[in-house]
């Protein structure tokens, strides 16, 4: 059976993980400006104020689990209110002491073992977007443990290490995700997937993208009328079905004329569409170049990273 989930990880490519402990004490705050890359927090010990930026406020606990795929800016901070430090999280990179905020002396109030990765997709901004602005997962004991041996391996130089990280990262966003795979999860891909008759559709669109469907055809499916699968598959995973078809069918391409070695009519026909001038249109309105250009430059920006020219 066809898992979009996992299509979906796999083709965002994770990797290269940083971490580091940060701890608090006594009235603190920190607001970080937007990093636009995936981040991860575990609590290990305390509690502390995590905000959002668009989002509710959430009170974190230790165990608790945060992932941001794509980290707007934020604040955390003690539950006792302070001014926020404003910190830009690129100045934090390449150090792994241990963060303090607020009191430096005694003992920690909270301490937690925050990071981040990157996705090496091109497609990154558009399957990201599939996925909720803010994981927050409690009571999940393999999620804390996986960040651990995160940390472990990102700060020891054994054989094997960026296979082992990239498989972990890969872990870590699957554990996360299916915590969350429910319907009180906002609307999204993971939405979706809660609801056993829209999950149907998805599996289907992801499992054939080169078939005709229409709304009318997924709704058969899943056993539902038309305006019923509709309206619900829309209020789950915030996107019409067609809507979503077109950004999985591109989202496909991209990493098809990526690799190279396919005429832009064979991508087409893979992708869905009975000609390549209707999936160069589509194409060129979705992405905003043609296709054709698309992997020229794709490819070669892949030959001058792999030469080692910037």
């Amino acid at each position: 059976m066809v898992d979009p989930l996992a299509q979906v990880i796999a083709m965002l490519r994770p990797r290269a993980v940083f971490s580091k402990v940060i701890s608090g004490a006594g009235a603190w705050a920190v607001r970080y400006t937007a990093f636009g890359q995936p981040s991860f927090c575990t609590l290990l010990e305390g509690r502390c104020v995590l905000r959002v930026d668009g989002q509710d406020p959430v009170e974190l606990q230790a165990g608790d689990f945060v992932l941001m795929p794509a980290t707007p800016g934020f604040t955390m901070g003690s539950l006792a209110p302070a001014t926020p430090v404003v910190l830009d999280p690129q100045q934090t990179q390449g150090n792994h002491a241990e963060l303090r905020h607020g009191r430096r002396g005694g003992r920690p109030d909270v301490r937690m073992l925050g990071g981040y990765f990157a996705f090496d997709s091109p497609d990154a901004a558009l399957l990201v977007a599939l996925l909720p602005v803010l994981l927050h997962v409690r009571d999940e004991e393999r999620l804390p443990t996986l960040v651990r041996l995160l940390r472990d391996e990102s700060l020891a130089a054994r054989p094997g290490r960026e296979l082992v990280l990239s498989r972990l990262v890969e872990l870590l966003l699957v554990e996360a995700l299916r915590a969350t795979t429910d319907g009180a999860a906002p609307p999204g891909l993971l939405r979706g997937l809660g609801d056993a008759r829209i999950a149907v559709g998805l599996r289907l669109m992801h499992g054939a993208p080169a078939q005709a469907w229409t709304v009318q055809a997924l709704a058969r499916k899943a056993a539902l009328s038309r305006s019923t699968f509709f309206s619900r598959f829309t209020q789950a995973v915030g996107l019409s079905p067609m809507s979503y078809l077109l950004n999985w069918r591109m989202a496909l391409a991209r990493q098809l004329l990526g690799r190279g070695g396919l005429a832009i009519a064979e991508v087409a026909e893979r992708v869905g569409y009975g000609s390549a001038s209707a999936f160069s249109t589509a194409f060129n309105r979705h992405v905003g170049q043609p296709p054709g250009q698309y992997a020229r430059q794709f490819l070669g920006a892949a030959r001058r990273l792999d030469q080692g020219v910037a």
